[in-house]
């Protein structure tokens, strides 16, 4: 979706299911399983394109809006979530650009293999700390603005 006028509602609907209704009906039922005595970590796959700030380009309507909405579940219940879970981090993860079959014809992109980008996360995993709750990072633990 290059332009607005390239929107349709399936699709909408559809990136938004997957991308942030489905992650909120999670977080909505693993509260109750996250421990309250010691650190644990619930993150979510987002997209730097999901960030209102660093859209200097435009286009991916459905994509950018469904993340972007992700990303205010994520902060929003980060803030819920540390009322009662002193230890918990609740964040949202840049992969990069994963080399598949859908990011193939991305040529300016610097992309990882899946079990790269999947390292890269869990090393990102293994450093967050409760401070660390509500924010958005990237495959290499840099900050990513909302």
């Amino acid at each position: 979706e290059k332009a607005i006028s390239a929107l349709n509602s399936e699709n909408l609907a559809r990136l938004f299911a997957v991308n942030a209704i489905g992650p909120a009906l999670v977080l909505k039922h693993i509260k109750r399983l996250m421990p309250t005595d010691r650190p644990s970590v619930v993150v979510a796959l987002s997209a730097r394109v999901g960030s209102i700030t660093d859209n200097a380009l435009g286009g991916w309507y459905s994509y950018r809006a469904s993340k972007a909405a992700l990303n205010q579940i994520i902060k929003t219940a980060s803030i819920e979530f540390k009322r009662s879970h002193k230890h918990l981090v609740c964040a949202a993860l840049h992969p990069g650009t994963v080399a598949t079959s859908f990011t193939q014809n991305f040529p300016r992109h610097k992309m990882v293999p899946p079990g790269q980008a999947a390292e890269n996360l869990l090393t990102v995993i293994d450093g967050l700390t409760s401070r660390d709750t509500g924010c958005f990072f990237d495959w290499s633990g840099q900050m990513v603005d909302w």
